[in-house]
C-alpha cells in the first residue's frame, strides 16, 4: 500500500512524538531517582527494539556507565577491564612484558632501549634494533600498539622477535617478565652538578631515588638538576616523599577537598642540603607540578624551562567489582602558598624554549644557574 504525502507526514510525526516524549518529560520535570532509572530502561528499550542490527547488551551497559563521566572534568573516566588493567601498569609502575621503550621511526616500531636488566637486554636485544615479525607475523609498518599487543603474554612466556640491525637480520626469544620500571635516571655533569631525570612518579620512585642521593652524597655533591620534563605526574604519596629530601620544615602541598574541607602535608627536613634547579616543559603535569610548585615557593630551587600544563587536581582510582574501574577527581591542589595552579600551570623563575637543532638550551641554563 502507498501512502500519500500527507498521510507520510502524519505517520513520521506519529513516530517522532512517541520517539521524543519520553525525552521531552525528561527534560521538563525533576524526576526522582525512581523515575529516571525507569526513563533510562524506557529508552533502553527503544533502542533494542528499533536500532537497525541487535544490540549488544554489555556494550549498552557500559556505553551508559561512560556517559556517566561525560559532564564531569577531562580528568574522571570510566575504563573497561582491558582499559583498567592499562591504566594500573601506567600508574604502577609493575607490567608484564620484555622490557623495552619503543619508538615509531621510518616505517618501523623500533627499541629506544632496553630496560636495563630486563628480559630483552638478557636476551640481546639493543637500542636501534627495528622490529620486523613478532611470533613470525610480519609487522613492518604496523602501528606501535599493534606491535605491543603482539608481545604482550603471559609472565614465563616466550616470544620470537625478528630484528633487524643495521642489514643484518635476527630472531631472538625473549621471555616475558613482570618488569618493575625504574623511572630514575641519573649522572654527574661537570662541575660537579648531579643530574636526576624523574621519568614518573610511580611506586618505586622514592625507592629508586634514595641509593642514587646517596652516591651524590659521597661524591660530596650539593647542586642537583631535577628533570622533569614531559613527567605526565603519579602516585601522591610518591611525590610527597621525594620532596622531603628537598624541602625545607613546613607545607609540602594543600590537598583541598569538596566542602573546604583541606590537609596539609608537611616536612621535616630542619635544613635542605641541596641547591636544586628544575627542569620543566608543558608536558610535566600533576605530580611534577607539586614539585616544581614547592621548589619554587619555598625558594629552594630555580624553575627553568616554559609553563607546565596545568593539571591541579587529585583523582582517585577505584576498582569495580567485575574488573572494570573508574578514575574519579576527589580534591584540588594548591602549592606551599597556597597557589591553585589548575589550567594555569607553574610559569618558571627561568624561561628558556629548547629548539629543534637538537641542542639542550634549558640544560645547559640549569647548569649555569647552579654555576
Amino acid at each position: 500500500m502507498k501512502l500519500k504525502g500527507s498521510k507520510k507526514i502524519i505517520l513520521l510525526f506519529l513516530v517522532l512524538t512517541i520517539l521524543l516524549t519520553p525525552a521531552a518529560t525528561l527534560a521538563e520535570s525533576n524526576l526522582t531517582l525512581e523515575s529516571n532509572l525507569d526513563y533510562f530502561l524506557e529508552v533502553k528499550r527503544l533502542i533494542e527494539r528499533n536500532y537497525y542490527t541487535k544490540p549488544v547488551d554489555k556494550e549498552l551497559m557500559e556505553g551508559a556507565i561512560k556517559g556517566l563521566f561525560l559532564n564531569l572534568d577531562e580528568n574522571s573516566s570510566y575504563y573497561t577491564k582491558e582499559e583498567f588493567d592499562t591504566l594500573l601498569e601506567d600508574v604502577s609502575g609493575d607490567f608484564v612484558g620484555i622490557g623495552v621503550r619503543i619508538k615509531q621511526e621510518d616505517g618501523f616500531v623500533t627499541i629506544q632501549s632496553p630496560i636495563e636488566g630486563g628480559p630483552a637486554q638478557k636476551a640481546g636485544v639493543k637500542s636501534g634494533d627495528k622490529i620486523v615479525s613478532v611470533d613470525g607475523k610480519n609487522v613492518k609498518g604496523a602501528s606501535m600498539s599493534e606491535v605491543i599487543d603482539l608481545i604482550k603474554g603471559t609472565s614465563g612466556t616466550k616470544v620470537k622477535l625478528g630484528i633487524e640491525r643495521g642489514n643484518k637480520p635476527m630472531t631472538l626469544e625473549v621471555k616475558r617478565e613482570t618488569i618493575k620500571v625504574n623511572p630514575i635516571q641519573y649522572k654527574i655533569l661537570k662541575d660537579n652538578i648531579g643530574y636526576i631525570k624523574i621519568e614518573q612518579f610511580n611506586q618505586y620512585t622514592y625507592e629508586s631515588l634514595v641509593p642514587v642521593l646517596n652516591i651524590l652524597d659521597k661524591e660530596n655533591i650539593s647542586s642537583i638538576i631535577i628533570d622533569l620534563r614531559d613527567n605526565p605526574g603519579g602516585l601522591l604519596d610518591e611525590v610527597i616523599n621525594v620532596l622531603e629530601f628537598f624541602i625545607p620544615e613546613g607545607p609540602i602541598v594543600h590537598i583541598k577537598y569538596r566542602g573546604n574541607i583541606q590537609r596539609t602535608y608537611y616536612s621535616q627536613l630542619k635544613k635542605p642540603k641541596y641547591k636544586l634547579a628544575v627542569l620543566v616543559n608543558e608536558n610535566s603535569a600533576s605530580a611534577s607540578e607539586i614539585f616544581a610548585g614547592a621548589v619554587q615557593d619555598t625558594k629552594v630551587g630555580t624553575i627553568v624551562g616554559v609553563t607546565t600544563y596545568g593539571k591541579g587536581t587529585v583523582q582517585q582510582i577505584v576498582p569495580l567489582f567485575n574488573g572494570d574501574g573508574m578514575k574519579l577527581t576527589i580534591a584540588e591542589y594548591l602549592t606551599p602558598n597556597k597557589r591553585s595552579i589548575h589550567k594555569k600551570g607553574i610559569k618558571p623563575d627561568v624561561i628558556v624554549e629548547n629548539k629543534d637543532d637538537g641542542k639542550d638550551i634549558q640544560l645547559e641554563k640549569a647548569i649555569k644557574v647552579l654555576q
